[in-house]
């Protein structure tokens, strides 16, 4: 227990140091994981044989990653990228492991370890790339999602490369059956049944993860809700995430792959945000952990051994695959900067690289000496991938500043919505439909869950969660959303998210609900843009009527009524000016003294107005 906690503290506290100085310094988090893991690995010694363990655990932080990807797919948008996964994925795995494959058996290697190093190269790294697409915002831009394309068709792929491998051996001994210690270990509990029985199991899994994600996880949904307590929501997400995984290893399939599923069926439900931002803190744990094991298992005595072949094949292998992913961007017509985004986020190798590489040194499709070596390639290719992102943002800025710079039009994929309205009572539901109906996509969001499935049954989008909680605001696209319109009941919940949103984002355009003219002063504060009174309107509609039915004409009434409401506008902004919280209503001499000048103000112009629009009638 005691040697656990001390490699627990030694982890967090390599986290804790290095993480914040690397993102201060521009590096980003992913190189800051990294070179703790060296420091507290090869270069100081305090962690050592733990390290390889630790990873395989740590791997599911990329698991995790793919089902909080797969939450931001629906099944059309998915649909709608297969010509990416087909073509783009396809075409980078075939020609990057034709052209290292090739440049291996010019060099001497047998065609099937050539073959095995070209698959093992061909990959790039899941954790790494997207972790860093995420954390730049770039996840969306048409590099991004060409990127996640590619990088999804890669993750798919291992699964037929490691079905390849046992038939690429070169000898039976240390073949087993053909699965690798700790690869498909968990398909032992379908051997000895037919090939159509295996089969059948695996398909059936796939069909309850569907099934289960429609039908299921809503039921779910309502029975924990009824606890009423907030860790019940995490546990139910990473049942979710842990059951789907175990169950895909038990066929022997990818558990990243069966998780992402997951989420893309998910990606639909009303719960969706509330399952993101309840897994997002684990998967960045796990993920960070990842990042230091790798760091922490480099092995620079190999490295200092061989330093000019290392560095070679290394700095090799990264040309081979930018230049075939620079290719591609021609193929497909990626332009400007997504072009240099796409070739040089997808150059390193990948840490399913580990995987294939343990699995062909132990069924001899390679030696174990070049195994090792491949090790530290693929090892350092993921060390250098920081540097190859701070080598774009300086050729982005490079053409941003240029006058020659290619337009970025249709860069930035937006699949939030512009619009968030945060509650969805009375007021939010008429400011919802009229934006929607109008032709604009909203993000809706509530913590009422009868509320939000009322909403579902007459076919309106909501989403269930917390609109005050920053990893559900997070969540729902608030760094790319242009409005926001805060419809809560709770005025002082009101001005917390207001307050919250305007610190995020000073550009966010903020329409708050009122309860009073005293919450409006507050949201003013708050730094809200349009401040809009729950009674006001209605009150002020209900005023034109009285003036319709006591002797004016409905010109002479809409009139007043025009007036009134662009002075009540002006005479809230001078009040603002003076209305002070600490101090009680009746002691605030300033404020009653400009309440009452402006309500002689009103009287004559409303006087005014009237004497107005009758001599303009007589005319």
């Amino acid at each position: 227990m005691y040697e656990f906690l001390s490699q627990a503290a030694i982890y967090l506290a390599a986290a804790v140091i290095a993480v914040p100085l690397s993102t201060r310094l521009g590096l980003g988090s992913v190189l800051g994981y990294l070179l703790a893991g060296l420091v507290i690995g090869p270069i100081l010694g305090l962690v050592g044989t733990e390290t390889q363990s630790l990873q395989h655990f740590a791997e599911f932080g990329v698991v995790m990653m793919l089902f909080v990807i797969g939450l931001e797919l629906t099944p059309r948008t998915l649909w709608n990228m297969r010509n990416k996964l087909l073509g783009l994925g396809g075409l980078q795995i075939t020609l990057t492991l034709g052209a290292i494959a090739g440049f291996c058996y010019l060099f001497g290697f047998a065609w099937q370890s050539s073959v095995a190093i070209g698959m093992i190269l061909a990959l790039s790294s899941t954790a790494i790339v997207l972790q860093t697409l995420s954390e730049k915002g770039l996840i969306q831009s048409a590099g991004g999602r060409s990127s996640f394309a590619v990088l999804l068709t890669q993750d798919i792929a291992v699964i037929p490369m490691l079905a390849l491998l046992p038939l690429l051996s070169v000898a039976n001994a240390g073949g087993d059956d053909g699965h690798a210690d700790g690869a498909h270990g968990a398909a032992n509990l379908l051997e000895g049944l037919p090939g159509w029985g295996v089969t059948l199991i695996t398909f059936g899994v796939i069909a309850a993860i569907i099934i289960g994600g429609i039908f299921l996880v809503r039921p779910v949904f309502r029975y924990i809700t009824g606890a009423n307590l907030r860790e019940m929501y995490t546990a139910l997400a990473l049942l979710i995430v842990v059951g789907i995984g175990y169950a895909m290893s038990v066929v022997g399939l990818s558990p990243a792959l069966g998780t992402f599923l997951a989420g893309v069926v998910l990606a639909n439900s009303e719960f969706r945000h509330e399952l993101e931002s309840d897994i997002e803190p684990f998967k960045g744990l796990l993920l960070g952990l990842f990042f230091i094991t790798v760091g922490a298992g480099f092995n620079f005595e190999i490295l200092l051994r061989e330093p000019i072949l290392i560095v070679a094949l290394t700095l090799g292998v990264i040309a081979i695959k930018f230049l075939v992913l620079l290719l591609l961007t021609l193929i497909f017509r990626i332009k400007g900067r997504s072009r240099w985004l796409f070739s040089l986020s997808l150059a390193q190798a990948g840490e399913f690289g580990f995987v294939l590489l343990s699995f062909s040194t132990n069924l001899n499709v390679l030696p174990t000496a070049l195994g090792e070596r491949l090790l530290i390639v693929v090892a350092l290719s993921m060390l250098i991938t920081p540097l190859l992102f701070i080598l774009y943002d300086y050729l982005h800025k490079r053409m941003r500043d240029s006058a020659g710079d290619v337009p970025d039009d249709d860069d930035i994929v937006d699949e939030h919505g512009p619009v968030i309205i945060a509650g969805i009572g009375r007021f939010g539901q008429i400011v919802n439909r009229l934006v929607r109906n109008s032709g604009f996509e909203t993000v809706v969001l509530d913590n009422d869950f009868k509320t939000i499935q009322l909403m579902r049954q007459f076919g309106a989008k909501g989403f269930f969660g917390d609109p005050t909680r920053p990893d559900v605001l997070r969540a729902a696209g608030l760094c790319d959303a242009r409005v926001l319109v805060i419809a809560l009941d709770d005025a002082a919940a009101t001005t917390r998210l207001a307050t919250y949103a305007r610190k995020e984002r000073p550009d966010l355009h903020i329409i708050a609900r009122a309860r009073d003219r005293h919450h409006v002063f507050d949201l003013y504060k708050a730094g809200a843009n349009d401040i809009v009174r729950e009674m006001f309107d209605s009150s002020l509609r209900a005023g034109r009527y009285v003036l319709e039915q006591v002797g004016l004409t409905d010109f002479e009434a809409a009139e007043a009524e025009k007036a009134f409401y662009k002075h009540d506008r002006m005479a809230l902004r001078e009040l603002a000016k003076v209305w002070r919280d600490d101090v009680k209503l009746e002691e605030n001499q300033a404020y009653r003294q400009r309440v009452q000048e402006l309500e002689q103000e009103l009287e004559a112009l409303l006087i005014t107005t009237l004497s107005e629009s009758r001599a303009d009638k007589s005319e």
